[in-house]
């Protein structure tokens, strides 16, 4: 049940990142716990909203390239960072998922 229950909120997450997730009724237990965690929490969100608009960006460029509107170079560098941005997303998703699961291997 844990690793359904970690697959969830993986897709939960993404779904909040893209701005598609409904709340539910236990979303704010969160942050009605503290806010000792709304820094990360903002820094997170600001970054992943940045890494979209740098793969929206490059989407655009490629659009354009096939138009003619744009250098073939601004295409592959847009392409290029929408590669690297993407690389950086999935690196820092894999870091946030394994301290995860290192926290709840943790004895109480």
């Amino acid at each position: 049940m844990t690793a359904i229950n970690s697959v969830a909120a993986g897709i939960n997450a993404y779904r909040d990142i893209a701005g598609t997730n409904r709340p539910t009724a236990g979303a704010d237990a969160g942050s009605a716990a503290g806010g000792s965690g709304d820094g990360f929490v903002d820094a997170l969100k600001g970054a992943a909203e940045s890494w979209v608009d740098t793969l929206r960006q490059s989407e655009q460029k490629s659009a354009q390239a096939v138009t003619g509107q744009v250098d073939i170079r601004d295409v592959v560098m847009a392409v290029n960072n929408a590669e690297v941005t993407l690389q950086t997303a999935v690196a820092v998703r894999d870091k946030v998922i394994a301290a995860y699961q290192e926290i709840m291997r943790m004895p109480i």
